[in-house]
């Protein structure tokens, strides 16, 4: 089976299932964790997967808006009543956070990651020795094609991206492209499963000053 599944707890749940617990922002703030908005982040992306392995792209990640607590709240008690489809349409209504996209990409577009995708959720949270941690979340653009011809990959909608930055705002940081959130009911967990072998690597990672 193509993806690695990786098991957590209940608790953590939908858009903390990649070990982001964010600040209790109870209204929108231009300022956390000494990071002002707008926040315009670059990366550079590698692919390590059985998917397009070795490919490679600048990729940009603007937020605007931090989600809140009540956002956040809201999400993961649609993810536990009405699972991934409840939470799909529940994301694609929230309202837009910011910009993700890869403006230096040549050659044919399909899935229009040089104009990219808005961003429907960001988390952020402290990290190591004054660092700091963003989230961000969204549903995956799908193709006329992909959408008409219902491939696997149609099961997979959301995307994430985990970043891990340093004091100076540079890090590294991995992005599972492609995912599918599932409840195993008898082990009461929530199985995070990515269509390809490996997520997006994202290194030289920094915060644009």
């Amino acid at each position: 089976m193509k993806g690695a599944l990786v098991r957590l707890t209940m608790a953590l749940a939908v858009v903390a299932a990649l070990s982001i617990h964010s600040l209790p922002i109870k209204a929108q703030s231009n300022e956390v964790g000494g990071l002002k908005l707008p926040l315009r982040i670059t990366a550079w992306a590698v692919s390590m997967a059985n998917v397009a392995p070795g490919a490679n792209q600048m990729i940009e990640i603007r937020v605007e808006k931090w989600s809140t607590e009540q956002e956040r709240e809201m999400l993961i008690s649609t993810f536990m009543e009405k699972k991934q489809d409840g939470l799909l349409r529940a994301l694609q209504k929230a309202p837009v956070k910011g910009r993700i996209r890869m403006p230096n990409r040549s050659g044919p577009d399909p899935n229009q990651t040089r104009l990219g995708w808005n961003l429907r959720y960001a988390a952020y949270a402290p990290g190591e020795d004054g660092g700091h941690q963003i989230m961000v979340a969204t549903d995956r653009y799908m193709s006329f094609a992909e959408v008409r011809n219902q491939p696997r990959t149609v099961d997979y909608p959301f995307t994430f991206a985990q970043l891990r930055l340093n004091k100076d705002g540079e890090g590294e940081g991995k992005m599972p492209v492609a995912v599918q959130l599932l409840f195993d009911k008898k082990k009461n967990q929530v199985i995070v499963e990515n269509y390809s072998t490996e997520p997006v690597r994202l290194y030289q990672v920094k915060i644009d000053k």
